[in-house]
């Protein structure tokens, strides 16, 4: 066989490897989209389906805040409106959404239970809360290193031209995002025992809700208890631009 021929079909046996491998990208692909982005859109559908306003409802989020942390012995610790809902152990506050704080809904229940929940594990002291609160500024700090490493990195493929210094802040910068990821994974029990051991018995003993209404509230419960695992995936898609920064 001449060697034009030869190389002729050597390319059409690539290029028909190639085609045949489209679909298992593409479903690899589609695959790692959803197991990136499918609990983000879970968590968000789950707070939205249960947020519709219901007037027989006996209080609203903020109400039944302050009413569970009364009836804690936690009457210092205040209950405030702020753009997300979650508890700050350093000021000692609960802080709920607008639509959560004055809301009458089972989102807005189930939420407030949660986050009253975090005040009650830093109350009686809860060791893997405790841990979170302490390293959260140290992570906070690594995040805000990856963030710089991120930014500079273009710069310095741009100028420096030097695969190995690249490769060395790519390292460093996966490295620093693998931190917060494992520090988010390391918070699941904490959002697991706030949602299951604490919040979801408070509302099923003290009745705040309907026994119809408990399935909606279980839902909500998991999807504030996963919104640190969505966080931890959005880290794994910064780990995936880095690596992509690399010539090899």
């Amino acid at each position: 066989m001449p060697e034009a021929e030869a190389c002729t079909a050597l390319s059409r046996i690539r290029w028909h490897g190639y085609i045949s491998d489209v679909p298992i990208l593409l479903t690899l692909g589609a695959l790692l989209l959803g197991l990136v982005f499918g609990p983000h859109w879970w968590v968000r559908r789950a707070m939205r389906q249960h947020a519709t306003e219901r007037p027989d409802l006996p209080g609203t989020g903020g109400e039944l805040a302050r009413h569970l942390l009364d009836l804690a012995g936690l009457e210092h610790v205040p209950v405030e409106i702020a753009p997300a809902d979650h508890y700050d152990p350093v000021a000692n506050v609960v802080r709920l959404s607008p639509e959560n704080h004055d809301g009458r809904s089972i989102t807005a229940v189930a939420v407030a239970a949660h986050e009253v929940s975090h005040a009650l594990q830093h109350a009686a002291g809860d060791r893997l809360f405790a841990a979170r609160v302490r390293f959260a500024p140290v992570v906070q700090g690594f995040e805000f290193a990856a963030a710089v490493v991120m930014m500079t990195a273009p710069v310095v493929l741009a100028f420096v031209h030097s695969p190995v210094l690249l490769a060395l802040q790519v390292g460093v910068g996966i490295a620093l995002l693998g931190v917060r990821l494992v520090f988010h994974v390391l918070t699941l029990p904490v959002e697991l025992d706030a949602s299951f051991r604490r919040a979801l018995p408070i509302l099923e003993t003290g009745h705040f809700l309907d026994a119809g209404d408990m399935p909606g509230a279980r839902t909500v419960l998991s999807a504030a208890a996963l919104t640190y695992v969505a966080s931890s995936l959005v880290a794994l898609v910064n780990i995936a631009r880095f690596r992509r920064l690399l010539p090899f």
